[in-house]
């Protein structure tokens, strides 16, 4: 860690106060470490050793910037602050952290000159870019997901970072409290006589007219935490092996049978692609849950791909639209 080596004024007036009066004590030596090393092994095997817990953070992803936020830990630089602020509403940033540039490319040169003791990173950068930025300061790289155990990957992702910022006892109350709020989903729906229901999540895009769904099956995060609370994943296309995500069209969903539908969108992409972009679409409307009206878009900003934060956003927003 960078800690400055210049005492102040007050600190060598007091110096020469203590000389004055005899004293045999040794003078504080300003540059002494306060902290013991910390090195920790990241997703790629790397040991990364910092002098002390970080505090000048810099995250490139934006499901890494919103552990870092829920540590107590405000960061100095983002990837796609404005994009961050629209997408992740459930842990906003407490301060105004200087933008890096996109979670694709972050700007190195920006990044230096904030003079970081750390940069988290994710899995999703390439090793190219990587290395560029371990030239720059000390770089932990999360491993962005994991379909085999997306709920253990996101608390392991939380307590890497705990680690290296010094936060481990915040990592704990945070998971705390989303086990506490997984109990209560759970004992929701079950007293709503839910539990068990047949339950499929999807977002999805429109490009030159035609509508392409991403259903979130249960290697995705937030599968996962959807039978976690008691619900049954209705999707049976296979999803990657990192996100547990898939893609299908709107034919795609007549296999789903009489389900509830969630999905998110963001009024700041424009069109809902599946209320605006299927409303006239004849396969949309003869699906059974559409016409029981079993189809919810859940509220903007929360995070697909957060924390446990914004997995607890999503609990409150899925049991109430499935309770109400």
């Amino acid at each position: 860690m960078r800690r400055s080596l210049v005492l102040t004024a007050s600190t060598a007036v007091a110096a020469l106060a203590l000389t004055a009066c005899g004293t045999t004590e040794p003078a504080a030596d300003p540059a002494a470490k306060t902290s013991a090393k910390i090195t920790l092994t990241d997703a790629t095997g790397t040991k990364v050793t910092l002098d002390g817990p970080a505090k000048r953070v810099v995250g490139t992803e934006w499901g890494a910037v919103e552990s870092i936020v829920s540590l107590g830990v405000d960061p100095v630089g983002v990837a796609d602050v404005k994009g961050y602020t629209n997408y992740d509403s459930a842990v906003p940033l407490k301060n105004s952290p200087k933008d890096i540039g996109t979670r694709g490319e972050p700007s190195t040169d920006t990044i230096a000159s904030l003079s970081p003791d750390l940069v988290v990173a994710t899995t999703d950068l390439s090793s190219a870019v990587l290395k560029q930025l371990r030239k720059v300061a000390p770089v932990l790289t999360l491993r962005s997901a994991d379909a085999s155990d997306p709920i253990g990957r996101m608390e392991d992702n939380l307590d890497l970072v705990a680690r290296a910022t010094g936060t481990t006892a915040k990592a704990a109350k945070v998971k705390k409290s989303f086990d506490a709020k997984i109990a209560e989903g759970t004992k929701a729906l079950s007293e709503a006589g839910l539990d068990g229901t047949k339950y499929a999540f999807a977002d999805g895009y429109v490009v030159s007219n035609q509508v392409t769904v991403r259903p979130y099956t249960s290697g995705s995060l937030i599968g996962a935490v959807s039978e976690r609370i008691g619900l049954k994943n209705a999707w049976t296309v296979k999803g990657d092996k990192n996100y547990g995500l898939a893609s299908t069209d709107v034919e795609g969903l007549t296999g789903l049978g009489d389900v509830r539908f969630a999905y998110i969108a963001n009024d700041k992409d424009g069109e809902d692609p599946f209320a605006d972009g299927l409303a006239k679409n004849s396969v949309w409307k003869s699906l059974k849950f559409v016409r029981k009206n079993h189809v919810t878009r859940l509220p903007d900003g929360i995070w697909m791909f957060g924390g446990p934060e914004s997995m607890e956003a999503y609990v409150d927003a899925v049991v109430d639209a499935l309770t109400k």
